[in-house]
This record gives structure tokens, sequence and C-alpha cells, in this order.
């Protein structure tokens, strides 16, 4: 048997997954990385950690999977994560600086007060924010050891430099369009940019299309040399592109902790409306770009609501949740702030409209109802910007799979939502990338075209207009600041 070995190197766990030329898992296997916050706000990971993840996840899919011959390998892999490394040695220089880190507030507050923002805006789709690697790489370059080869890159351009040997230092667009080093018009390193933020264009990596030879594996406990690399792309392209969402205004939501939304666009937009750009994944050398809204906390509400009302578990708040009709309180996850499309860092988490009269199935009714109406939301900042219609729209992650709360996203929008049993979305997508350099498929529509389990689920007719009208109450309640003498 023939089949595509996927890594799927994310922020908690190194997922691998072996995929077959029919498009058919035949074997998985996992390893925990490891995180650390040295001091608040600080998020870090260990570079060597990430690498032996990543083999510990090989091997244990290797072992449990009938015998194959391996094709090709692919990686799918954590965004806007950083790392430093010595380019001869492959030592690393300093940690991986987590996506989550918030160590460069004070750099990116700078440059935003210092009129930056709508130019970078203009050449990435992305604000200046601490979530993003340009401030990050400064950061580990002016820690680093002088005198030596240094090399720069987000996680997939780490992981080609262990898989290769050292023999290669590239990544994708869809990598590089996170970096905010990378103009995203003319899909090169902008000279602007790296002047800006302060990286030498010298010790980033080559950027590739998705779909690309990388190198071939050298030294690599487990794997034979000479496997091609096949394909690298961000975790959540990779999603979209697993899904088969090519035409433009086709999208995914993967529900977690929070959430991330995408469409596909047919070109670039500079972004508005607290929503950013991106390059989705480049073919051919041609870049498809997509909008992206990234939600802080959807999930992530539901076992606080358990505790709250004394639940046993998330699945007992859904089922009282469904008893309840959605005409009561407003509910605003706004733990840790909101994202996209507010983007208001101090916006608190509040029930609204309550009364004598609300019961405990209404409230867990407001909480599982934030979900879908955080969607919304994003769903309506890109309409008013893209040129394209809203198209197919595919869902994944845990939350997806229970039936309620994606009948509530698919109602609030007005739109078909289709479920999708694949809990290795981002594997797969890599995978298919993969397989289109090799030419196991031909083309888009070969991709398309293998097999998916998946749900539709149609739109029920709902009073959506005053669910909204209390949804938006409630998000101005929680963005009204603290201080305000505002009168009832």
């Amino acid at each position: 048997m023939t089949a595509i070995l996927a890594i799927d190197q994310g922020t908690t766990n190194s997922k691998a997954v072996l995929v077959s030329t029919e498009g058919i898992i035949v074997g998985r296997g996992s390893s925990p990385v490891g995180i650390s916050h040295p001091q608040p706000g600080w998020v870090e990971q260990s570079p060597e950690r990430v690498w032996q993840s990543v083999l510990e996840a090989i091997a244990a899919c290797l072992v449990g999977a009938p015998p194959v011959t391996i094709a090709g390998l692919a990686i799918s892999n954590q965004r806007e994560s950083v790392t430093l490394w010595d380019g001869e040695t492959g030592e690393p220089l300093g940690p991986v600086i987590s996506w989550q880190c918030r160590r460069t507030a004070a750099v990116c507050a700078e440059l935003n007060a210092a009129g930056h923002s709508a130019r970078v805006e203009a050449l990435t789709g992305l604000p200046i924010d601490p979530m993003f690697p340009g401030p990050k790489m400064k950061w580990l370059l002016d820690r680093a050891p002088a005198g030596r080869p240094l090399r720069l890159g987000t996680i997939d351009s780490w992981l080609i430099h262990r898989l290769t040997g050292g023999r290669a230092h590239a990544c994708d667009a869809s990598n590089a369009a996170r970096s905010q080093l990378f103009d995203l018009t003319h899909c090169v390193w902008s000279d602007e940019l790296c002047d800006l933020f302060g990286v030498p264009k010298a010790h980033l990596p080559e950027v590739r299309d998705s779909a690309s030879r990388f190198g071939e594996t050298l030294g690599v406990p487990g794997l034979a040399d000479g496997i091609p690399i096949a394909a690298a792309i961000g975790d959540s392209h990779a999603a979209l592109f697993g899904h088969g969402a090519f035409a433009p205004g086709d999208g995914k939501v993967t529900f977690g902790t929070g959430s991330s939304i995408m469409t596909t666009l047919p070109h670039f937009i500079a972004p508005k409306s607290g929503i950013t750009t991106t390059i989705a994944w480049s073919l051919g050398g041609k870049p498809t770009y997509a909008f992206e809204g990234n939600i802080l906390v959807s999930a992530a509400s539901l076992p606080w609501m358990v505790e709250i009302l004394g639940l046993p578990d998330v699945q007992a708040l859904i089922d009282l949740a469904e008893t309840a009709p959605p005409d009561g309180p407003g509910f605003v996850p706004a733990f840790v702030g909101l994202g996209a499309p507010y983007w208001h860092a101090d916006a608190r988490a509040l029930f609204s409209g309550i009364t004598f009269n609300t019961t405990r199935a209404q409230m867990a009714r407001a909480v599982t109802d934030s979900i879908a109406l955080q969607v919304h939301d994003v769903f309506k900042a890109m309409a008013t910007q893209s040129p394209a219609t809203l198209g197919r729209l595919f869902v994944d992650g845990g939350p997806s799979k229970n039936a309620f709360l994606m009948q509530c996203v698919a109602d609030v929008l007005n739109h078909p939502v289709t479920q999708c049993d694949a809990a290795e979305a981002s594997a797969l997508g890599a995978a298919y990338l993969a397989g289109l350099t090799l030419g196991l498929w031909e083309g888009l529509e070969a991709v398309r075209a293998l097999p998916r389990k998946t749900f539709a689920l149609k739109p029920k007719p709902t009073d959506t207009a005053r669910r909204l009208e209390t949804w938006q109450d409630a998000i101005f309640r929680s963005t009204v600041p603290v201080t305000s003498s505002m009168g009832e």
C-alpha cells in the first residue's frame, strides 16, 4: 500500500497520520508537546521537544498501521509561532515563541502609536498585534549569540530543516503570510516590513508553494532517507483545503476553545471591520486568498456554565439548552476580551436581560447560542467586503459534531452548514496537497472527489432578528467602559 505521511504539529500535540492514495486514513499517532509560561503573558515551547514529539507521533503512527510505502511527507503546523536556530548545526538558539505569547505587546503598542498600522495592514492583511511573528523574531535576534549562521522561521521551516538534515531552509506561502513580513500582493518578503520590524531577510526561509518539493528526508529516525517532503501549510489553511473549499466564498469554521473562520476570496482584498486577510494556500505560483476571523472564546464557555449550573457534563448543558426557546437573555463570553470582529480587549463577560422569569434552561441556551452568534458577526463583517457570496460552509472541531449546536449556526446564518467526520482535517488537507505534488491526484477536482463523511444541516425558520437584537444589546453592554456613567 502506498501512503502519504502527514504531520500535524499543533500547540498541544504533534500528530501523524498515514493517508492512502484513496484518501483514507490508515494509521494515526500522537505525542504531547508541552508548554511553559516563564513570565505572566509569556508562552513558549522547546524547539527540541517539538521535534521529538513529531518523531514520537511518527513512530506511534507507523507501529499501529499496516505495511505501507511512504510516497511523501506533508506538514501542517501551528501558525504564528517562531523560533531561531544555528543553520549549520541545527542547535536551537532560543525558544519557540508561541502564537499565544504577549511578550511583544509593548513593541506593538509603540508601532501602532507611531502610525504604522494602516500600512502594515495594507501590505500583510494583518493588524499589528503580539500574536504575529515580526516583533517576536526581533526579540529572538536581539538575544542570539554573535557570530552564528542564523536561521529564523515558523514551525514548518524548523521541521523542514530537521527532516532534511539541515539541507533546506524553506516555508510555504500560507505560513509566510502569517509572519507580518510578507507582502501578500507581490508574494515576497518585504524590504519595508523587514526594516520596520528589524528582521534581516537573509535569516528568513525561502517561500514556496504549499504543494512543493521542500527537500528529502535525511537521517530521520524511523524513516528512510530520500522521502520527499511534498507539502507544507498552516493548520487552519490545511483544514480549509481538506474540506475541498476551493471556490470563492467557500468557507469553514473550526470550533474549539475559540473558533477560526475562513472564507476563500477571488483575489487579495485589504481587510477592515475587524477581520484579516491571508493566503489560504499557493499552487503553481498562484496564491488563493482568504478572509479570516478568530474568536477568542466559544466552546470554552460550556464547561464554565456546566459548573455554574451544577450539571454533570457539557452534554447535559446542551440537552438543557435544547429545551428552551431562543428568546431568553443574551450572553457574551468575553472572558479574555473579544476577538473578531470586535477586537475589544477590555470587554467583559456578562448576561443581559435576566428577569425573575429567566430559567436555568434559558441561561444554558444563551451560552450555547453565543457560539453561533459570534460566528454570525464574523460572517457579516466578511460579507460586507467580499465580492463572493457565502458558498459551501464546512464545520470541524469537537463541538461541530453536536447537531443542536450546528443547527443553531445554520439558523442564525440562514445558510446550510456541512458537518464533517474528520478529526484530522488539517493533516488530511496537507496530505492532499502532497498528493498533488507527487501526482497521486490530478488537480483540485480529483481532491474534491476523495471520500468524505459529511452531513448537511439546513436552516430552520426561527426568529433570528429578535435573537440578534438581544445579542447586539448584550455586546454593547459588554464593551461599555467600567467607568461609564451610561444610564439604563
